[in-house]
């Protein structure tokens, strides 16, 4: 198999069904490992919690938690996971509620392995072109410097680059390192982890085109830092200061 490997988490409830939708990634050759597999909703969001993986495939019916929750769920806390959500011809209306979270790839059941192929190889595409974006500073040679001198570096690039997608998971295997190893020495360094100092960027930003910019709506500013969903930009900035984009705007000094 084609190195790098890029790591899959599958939902599918039907156990014969899963093996083989395994199988058919894995055969695909081009670099993606699946490292987890799930039966339910709830489970597969337990096992991406744990396991950090690039791409999630799921079914848009899952039992305890149906897939379009699950990928709400996933996209609110691991925003940079790539998603392939599958269905039979009768799920394909209540599918289309998934192309605002950011879908990657919608296949049809029964998975046609061409058609499976074609939407691995755009996702693998995709990947590749992060990993050399962050190639020409996150590479073997920047391993021979101190981890402090690397989290500084990483941290400098987070600054400059808050409002784009940073994928951890790719700058770190540039490094050979895991994105546990580099979150850890990153946090060592600065006493939080990488997403958390991404976020609070994102909303510092946020507060001051509130602020400062009323022309600008809602969601040009969530675009402006890095969300492109209003609804999500909204549910983070509540969450991160108490109150909704809107009533800060109308109350900045509260």
């Amino acid at each position: 198999m084609e190195q790098p490997k890029y790591t899959v988490v599958v939902a599918e409830d039907e156990e014969l069904l899963l093996h083989n939708l395994v199988g058919k990634i894995e055969k695909t050759g081009l670099g993606f490992k699946v490292i987890g597999t799930a039966q339910t909703g709830q489970q597969a969001y337990e096992i991406v919690k744990e396991l950090n993986p690039d791409l999630l495939v799921t079914d848009i019916r899952m039992p305890v938690m149906n897939g379009i929750e699950l990928l709400e769920k996933v996209r609110n806390h691991y925003p940079l996971t790539r998603f392939i959500i599958t269905s039979g011809f009768s799920d394909f209306e209540y599918a289309k509620s998934a192309i605002r979270l950011r879908v990657s790839e919608y296949l049809l059941k029964p998975i046609d392995p061409e058609e499976l192929r074609a939407a691995l190889l755009n996702i693998r595409n995709q990947f590749e072109i992060e990993r050399s974006e962050y190639s020409s500073i996150f590479n073997d040679q920047m391993t021979r410097n101190p981890p402090e001198h690397i989290a500084e570096v990483l941290n400098d690039y987070l600054i400059h680059n808050y409002n784009i997608d940073i994928n951890l998971n790719l700058i770190a295997s540039n490094m050979n390192y895991s994105s546990s190893y580099l979150t850890k020495i990153y946090q060592q360094k600065y006493d939080t982890t990488p997403s958390k100092f991404i976020t609070a960027l994102r909303i510092s930003h946020a507060k001051q085109y509130l602020t400062h910019n009323p022309e600008l709506s809602i969601k040009q500013i969530g675009e402006l830092v890095g969300y492109h969903d209003q609804g999500y930009f909204s549910r983070i900035f509540k969450k991160q200061t108490g109150v909704s984009p809107f009533d800060f705007r109308e109350n900045p000094g509260e």
